[in-house]
C-alpha cells in the first residue's frame, strides 16, 4: 500500500510532462492515490498530458482569478469524485512587466494581476474545495524561497513572500476544520513556467555551487515527493509550515 491509499487528490497546474505538477500527479497515483486535475487556457493539452499519468486522469477547467469557475468548482470536481482529501496548489503567473529587473516600473495593475494569479488563488482555491473536505484534508502550495530578493524575480517574489503568509493565515483559520495547509519550497526547475523567468539561467550556478546535496535542475521529483508527504497522514499536526527542498540552499551562505 501507498502513503496515499485511498485519498483522492486535486493537482492543479499540470501543463507538460516536465512540470511539478505533473510528477506530484504521477506520484501521488503511484502511491494509491485518485487524481484530478485542472487545466486552464489550453485544456487540450492538459486533457493530452493527462493522458500519459499511470492511469488517465479527468481534467475540469479552472481559472483561478475566475469567480464563476470558482464558484463551481466543487460540483465539477464532485462529477469525478465524492469528496476530496487534498488539494495541490501549483499556481502562478506574472506579466513580463513584473519580471527581469524592471521592478521599480512595474504598473500596478500588473502587479495586482500577479498577486491575484499567484497568491491569492491558494486562498480561493482552498475556500472553492473546502465543501470537499468536510473530514479535513491537506492543501500543498509550491513556493519558491522568498527570504531573499532573487535577480529578475522581481514582483513574483513579492507574490512568493505574500504566498508563504496566506498560508500561515489559512492554517490559523481552517485548523478548527482540520484542514492543514503547508508549502513546498523547492529549488529550481527547467519548467515551462521557469524558461518564462528573465534570467532563469543564472539560478543554475547558483545551486550548482551551493547546495550542500547537489542539486539536479532537470528533476522535479525531490519537490514533488515533498509535496506526496504533506499530502499524507504522516504530518497529521504540521501546518503553516514551508518546507524547503532545494538540496540546502536556503540553510547556508554563499
Amino acid at each position: 500500500m501507498g502513503i496515499l491509499e485511498g485519498k483522492r487528490i486535486l493537482v492543479t497546474g499540470v501543463l507538460t510532462e516536465a512540470s511539478f505538477a505533473f510528477h506530484v500527479a504521477k506520484l501521488a497515483q503511484q502511491e494509491g492515490a485518485t487524481v484530478v486535475l485542472t487545466g486552464f487556457g489550453r485544456m487540450s493539452l492538459v486533457e493530452r498530458i493527462a493522458k500519459r499519468l499511470p492511469s488517465p486522469a479527468p481534467v475540469v477547467e479552472l481559472d483561478v482569478t475566475s469567480t464563476e469557475q470558482l464558484d463551481s468548482l466543487a460540483a465539477r470536481v464532485g462529477e469525478h469524485v465524492d469528496g476530496l482529501d487534498g488539494v495541490v496548489h501549483s499556481i502562478g503567473f506574472a506579466p513580463q512587466t513584473a519580471l527581469g529587473g524592471s521592478f521599480l516600473e512595474t504598473p500596478f495593475e500588473d502587479v495586482a494581476t500577479a498577486v491575484h494569479a499567484s497568491t491569492y488563488s491558494l486562498k480561493s482555491l482552498t475556500m472553492a474545495t473546502l465543501p470537499l473536505m468536510p473530514g479535513g484534508g491537506s492543501v500543498v502550495g509550491m513556493d519558491f524561497d522568498a527570504q531573499v530578493a532573487w535577480p529578475g524575480y522581481d514582483w513574483m517574489g513579492v507574490a512568493k513572500a505574500g504566498l508563504e503568509a496566506t498560508a500561515r493565515y489559512l492554517a490559523k483559520y481552517l485548523g478548527e476544520k482540520n484542514v492543514r495547509v503547508n508549502l513546498i519550497s523547492a529549488g529550481p526547475v527547467k519548467t515551462m513556467a521557469a524558461r518564462s523567468i528573465p534570467g532563469f539561467s543564472d539560478f543554475e550556478g547558483v545551486w550548482n555551487d551551493r547546495a550542500p546535496l547537489g542539486w539536479d535542475l532537470s528533476d522535479p521529483e525531490p519537490g514533488a515527493r515533498g509535496v506526496v508527504a504533506l499530502l499524507s497522514d504522516w504530518f497529521p499536526k504540521t501546518t503553516g509550515e514551508v518546507i524547503h527542498v532545494d538540496g540546502g540552499v536556503h540553510a547556508v551562505g554563499a
